[in-house]
């Protein structure tokens, strides 16, 4: 898990291919003119969803991995509190793994809490469970899914 701020971002091209264009993306501001959903950017290689998101009490907010993609969380309005634990960590499976929609959820409790807010992002690789959108009222907020392979 990595969280940073926008202005950082350049140390993280080196770790895939396709993080310096994610990065570019949010930093000349195309991600204020898409529309809301999935926007591809490279197929199913990489791809970025725009939305207002309803955020949930930490009791609600399962944590969930995904095999086939890293994340990259950029809130546009607002902050999101996301839970962590690293994966081999969870022990109490909620759903298992589906892999037309890359998630397995999990009812363990996150080791730790981030807030990402505006100007920053964070990264969750496959080691990594979170446990997105906790918090009151809503957000607007950009998930870049990056193709592990």
């Amino acid at each position: 898990m990595i969280l940073d701020s926008i202005h950082q971002a350049g140390k993280y091209a080196a770790l895939h291919p396709m993080f310096s264009k994610a990065f570019a993306i949010v930093g000349d501001g195309r991600l204020s003119g898409m529309q809301r959903g999935r926007n591809e950017i490279q197929g199913d290689r990489m791809y970025v969803s725009v939305g207002v998101e309803k955020r949930r009490p930490r009791a609600h907010a399962p944590l969930e991995a995904h095999r086939k993609y890293v994340d990259i969380h950029v809130p546009l309005q607002g902050s999101d509190l996301i839970g962590w634990k690293t994966l081999s960590s969870c022990v109490k499976l909620r759903q298992l793994y589906h892999s037309a929609n890359d998630v397995m959820f999990f009812s363990d409790e996150p080791e730790s809490w981030l807030t990402v807010g505006v100007g920053s992002f964070a990264i969750f690789f496959p080691e990594d469970a979170h446990a997105p959108l906790v918090g009151e009222g809503t957000i607007l907020k950009a998930v870049f899914k990056v193709m592990i392979g």
